[in-house]
């Protein structure tokens, strides 16, 4: 069982994702902001994997957290997926530049979210 910590504003989306990864076996830290999953990331160490949406409200959003994220030598290898609406290809690439390991679109297939997350898992398994 790995342990998600989502970033997700949307009420909505949010639910649903922690439903779909309590469902898949995952434990879910659930937050609805970049600065406080990066305060999240500081006090739980058992983090496996980050979800951050991309356009959040506060100071830090996804791509300033996943910056952040990257920057910091505690966390630096942590697997980040960003999860947006935005969907041009320079979006998906400024996710990826930030320092994203993935870039899922929404509105998503849920398969296909799970499956990336698996595979975002195994290969930090490695």
């Amino acid at each position: 069982m790995a342990v998600v910590l989502v970033a997700e504003d949307d009420p909505d989306v949010h639910v649903l994702l922690e439903m779909l990864l309590m469902a898949a076996g995952h434990s879910t830290l659930m937050v609805r902001d970049g600065a406080t999953a990066l305060e999240m990331i500081e006090a739980s160490p058992e983090i496996d994997l980050v979800l951050l949406d991309v356009a959040m409200p506060g100071e830090i959003d996804g791509l300033g957290a996943t910056r952040a994220i990257r920057s910091r030598p505690g966390s630096a290898e942590l697997p980040v997926l960003l999860l947006s609406a935005r969907s041009q290809q320079e979006h998906i690439q400024e996710g990826l530049d930030a320092g994203a390991n993935d870039y899922v679109v929404k509105p998503f297939d849920t398969d296909t979210l799970l499956a990336t997350i698996t595979s975002l898992l195994e290969r930090r398994a490695c």
